[in-house]
C-alpha cells in the first residue's frame, strides 16, 4: 500500500547550521544572493537526495513528562548502501571524506496540498554494518536537533547581557554568543525580567533552559529546524485554541491509547531561588494532605527578583498539584484512510487535542490535552505517529473558557 505522503530524506555535506543549499558562486540557482545558504562551498555535491535508499525511519520528538522539559528531537535513518557510498571508512566513495559528524539531515512529508518538515537535524552518528551473507551493507545514520548544538557549545561572558532585559532578548544574546543564525529562531519578547548574565562557564543549553524556566515559556527546535521561544502568555492562552477531535466515530481514529493514574507528575511544594536572592517556597496544603509532600527545587535562576521567584514556585506548584486520570499518548496510523494526512503531518508542540475514548464498561472519557511529543515510524509499508499528550505545562486564567476562565476554580497565575 502507498503511503499517503511523499517521504524525502536530504543529506547536506555543506558546514554551519543553517538549513538550505549552501551558496555556490557561478550557480545559476544557488549562486544568487538571498537563495544560497552561506556556508562551506569545498564540497563537490552540497546536498544529496537519500530517498530512493532509504529503508526506514524513527523521528522521535518531545517532552520529557518524568523530568518535564523538552529534550533533543532524534532521528534514525536507514540506508541501504549497494556501492558502498556512504559507508564512511571507503576511500573510494564519492562523498569520502565528507561523511563525518555533524552534517545536516532533513525528513519531510509531501502531499498534493502540503509540505511540512518532519525532522531537521544534525548527524550524530553513522553506523555501517551488513546483511547475514555480508553481500549488501546499510548504514543507520542518527541525527538529533538543534539542542545538540547547544549541548557542545559552552558560554561564560555573554556580550550586551546586563540586568533589566526580557527573557526574550536573554534567549537572543546567549544565541549569539555561539552564532546560532537569526534566520533560525524565533523568540518572544517575554513576560518576565532578567538579572545581570552571571558569566558562569556553563553549556548554552544550560543557559538557555535557566532563561526558559525563568519565564515559564517554552524552549524547544520545530521539525524546520527552528528555536523557538514561547512566553508565559503564549503557553498559557495555547490551550485556547480549537481541538483537533480524536474519537472511534467522527474525529481522527487511533489507537493502543495509553493511560495512566499516578501520582509521577505531582508537585505540592516547591523552593524556587535566584541568583544572589533567597529560596522562596509555596506549598499547596490541600494536595500535601492528599497525596504526601513531592517536593521540587531549582536554583540560581535568572529572575530579577525574589517577588518573581515567589511567583514561579506558585505558578509551578498550582499547575501541578493535583492529578487525574492521564492519556499519556496515543498512536495514529495514517494508512487509514480516515486519517486526514495534512493535519497529522503538520501536527506539533501545543496543537489542542480533544481525546474521546469509549471504555469497555459504556462510560466515556474525554480529555482536551495539547500535543507535547511525536514519534514517527515510516517505511515502504507503514507510517505511523505516537502523539504525546499532556495537560498544559503552564496553566492559568483565561478569560471566556469554560474550563479555565472560573473565578475561584482556575489557576490564578502572573
Amino acid at each position: 500500500m502507498a503511503l499517503p505522503a511523499e517521504i524525502s530524506v536530504s543529506f547536506d555535506f555543506s558546514s554551519g547550521a543553517t538549513f538550505g543549499v549552501p551558496f555556490t558562486i557561478g550557480d545559476e540557482k544557488y549562486g544568487l544572493l538571498g537563495v544560497g545558504a552561506l556556508a562551506d562551498n569545498t564540497v563537490p555535491i552540497p546536498t544529496v537526495d537519500l530517498t530512493p535508499n532509504v529503508r526506514s525511519i524513527k523521528i522521535e520528538r518531545g517532552r520529557n513528562i518524568q523530568s518535564d522539559t523538552y529534550i533533543a528531537g532524534t532521528a534514525v535513518i536507514r540506508v541501504y548502501d549497494a556501492t558502498g557510498a556512504w559507508n564512511p571508512q571507503n576511500p573510494s566513495s564519492p562523498y569520502y571524506p565528507y561523511l563525518v559528524p555533524l552534517r545536516k539531515i532533513r525528513i519531510s512529508a509531501t502531499t498534493a496540498t502540503t509540505q511540512h518538515f518532519l525532522f531537521s537535524g544534525y548527524t550524530t552518528e553513522y553506523r555501517y554494518s551488513y546483511d547475514q551473507s555480508e553481500q549488501m551493507g546499510y548504514v543507520d545514520i542518527y541525527g538529533a536537533d538543534g539542542f545538540r548544538l547547544f549541548n557542545l557549545a559552552q558560554v561564560q561572558t555573554v556580550a550586551d547581557s546586563g540586568a533589566g532585559q526580557t527573557t526574550g532578548t536573554r534567549i537572543n544574546k546567549l544565541l549569539d554568543a555561539v552564532s546560532f543564525p537569526n534566520g533560525m529562531r524565533t523568540v518572544s519578547t517575554g513576560d518576565s525580567s532578567c538579572q545581570a548574565d552571571p558569566g558562569t562557564l556553563r553549556t548554552a543549553l544550560d543557559a538557555l533552559k535557566n532563561v526558559e524556566f525563568s519565564e515559564q515559556g517554552a524552549l524547544y527546535c520545530d521539525p524546520a529546524g527552528t528555536l523557538i521561544f514561547k512566553s508565559r502568555d503564549e503557553v498559557v492562552s495555547s490551550i485556547a485554541g480549537t481541538p483537533i477531535e480524536f474519537n472511534q466515530t467522527t474525529g481522527i481514529p487511533y489507537k493502543q491509547v495509553v493511560f495512566a493514574f499516578d501520582d509521577k507528575l505531582i508537585i505540592n511544594k516547591s523552593s524556587i531561588q535566584r541568583i544572589g536572592g533567597t529560596a522562596q517556597t509555596y506549598e499547596n496544603a490541600d494536595s500535601v494532605a492528599r497525596y504526601f509532600p513531592h517536593q521540587f527545587s531549582a536554583q540560581d535562576l535568572v529572575i530579577d527578583t525574589d517577588a518573581n521567584a515567589l511567583n514561579i514556585a506558585a505558578t509551578f506548584v498550582q499547575t501541578r498539584a493535583n492529578t487525574t486520570i492521564r492519556i499519556d499518548s496515543m498512536t495514529v496510523d495514517l494508512l487509514d484512510t480516515d486519517v486526514p494526512t495534512d493535519t497529522m503531518i503538520g501536527l506539533d508542540y501545543f496543537d489542542v487535542v480533544k481525546i474521546t475514548n469509549e471504555q469497555p464498561d459504556g462510560s466515556t472519557i474525554i480529555k482536551t490535552l495539547q500535543v507535547q511529543g511525536m514519534a514517527w515510524e515510516i517505511t515502504a509499508n507503514k507510517m505511523t505517529c505516537q502523539v504525546t499528550t499532556l495537560e498544559p505545562i503552564t496553566d492559568g486564567f483565561i478569560i471566556g473558557s469554560s474550563e479555565r476562565g472560573i473565578i475561584g476554580v482556575s489557576a490564578m497565575t502572573y
